[in-house]
């Protein structure tokens, strides 16, 4: 993938409002990606709260109160809007901001559309209830809930010319997206047990004797639950070693807002992978502080320099 165009003209008022609408909903709503994102230049931060705000909009209708046929209505809405996107048939003057600034933003940059509508087919996977036996049945679910997150964010931040292996950036993309999913789903196990969710796979919940849920804030009898998430963990950091061979490919504040996004998250599963059970008994967080220790580390670029020499040693 080749560097996305810059450069361009300055967004008219009303497009610039819808960016900062964007922009709010990002800082409200999802203070981990926000970190990574202060870090690019205005742009690609541009497209990238636009590229949130439409994706949050997605899940918030498949986390809500609504029952499932006005929920799937609702989602057939939303591709119906992602559809006039495409078309270009969204007007500065849309009264639907979040479609005015992916308007502007897919205009700018090659962002894959069709990554959305992936999205929008995992989260109907969930109003569906699916249940996910395999680990290669929970990665489907992944790849449209996440990985196509990774794809649709590399089509903002594309590759620097003459990348090593840039061939392969969509496959890292989406292998992070991956591993931020599944580092997501372990903090999440008890919140999404409570809303009558389980995504870990079947065959690993039944080889550690976690079958009946996480209903409470301690393991069940003779279950293995510290066993089951070391596992999970394990699969997660192989996940994240994969896909962090994107950094070498991106340019410095790219790769420092995919470093300081996916440090966060592997900070997260350190935490976890310490203190199991601390999943049952509450949500994990990093602190402010800690959070701007990584952002300050991806600026730096260590972690895509770790990387370059690593690739270096082992061929792709």
């Amino acid at each position: 993938m080749s560097r996305p165009v810059e450069g361009q003209s300055q967004p008219s008022a009303p497009v610039q409002a819808a960016y900062s609408y964007c922009e709010a909903v990002t800082g409200q709503q999802a203070r981990n990606f926000a970190y990574g994102i202060r870090l690019l230049p205005t742009e690609k931060r541009h497209a990238m709260s636009a590229l949130y705000a439409f994706s949050r909009r997605v899940d918030d209708i498949g986390d809500g109160p609504l029952a499932a046929g006005e929920k799937k209505d609702r989602l057939e809405a939303t591709r119906a809007v992602l559809a006039r996107i495409r078309a270009g048939e969204v007007e500065e003057d849309d009264t639907d901001p979040v479609a005015v600034a992916l308007a502007d933003a897919a205009r700018r940059f090659p962002i894959p559309l069709g990554g959305l509508d992936e999205l929008i087919d995992g989260v109907l996977m969930d109003v569906r209830g699916e249940t996910y036996e395999t680990w290669d049945d929970l990665k489907v679910y992944c790849r449209c809930v996440a990985g196509a997150i990774g794809r649709l964010s590399l089509g903002v931040f594309g590759t620097q010319p003459g990348a090593v292996g840039a061939d392969r950036a969509g496959e890292y993309a989406d292998t992070l997206g991956l591993a931020l999913q599944l580092t997501n789903i372990l903090r999440d196990v008890r919140e999404d047990a409570g809303n009558g969710r389980t995504y870990l796979p079947g065959d690993d919940l039944a080889k550690f004797g976690c079958s009946d849920g996480f209903a409470s804030d301690t393991p069940a009898a003779g279950a293995d639950f510290a066993g089951l998430v070391h596992f999970e963990v394990r699969r997660a950091r192989a996940l994240f070693a994969e896909g962090y061979r994107l950094l070498p490919m991106l340019d410095r504040r790219s790769g420092a807002c995919v470093a300081a996004m996916a440090g966060i998250y592997r900070r997260l599963l350190d935490r976890i992978e310490r203190d199991p059970e601390a999943v049952l008994r509450g949500r994990v967080s990093l602190p402010g502080h800690e959070k701007a220790y990584v952002a300050v580390r991806g600026l730096s670029g260590l972690d895509a320099r770790h990387i370059s020499r690593r690739s270096v040693r082992r061929p792709a």
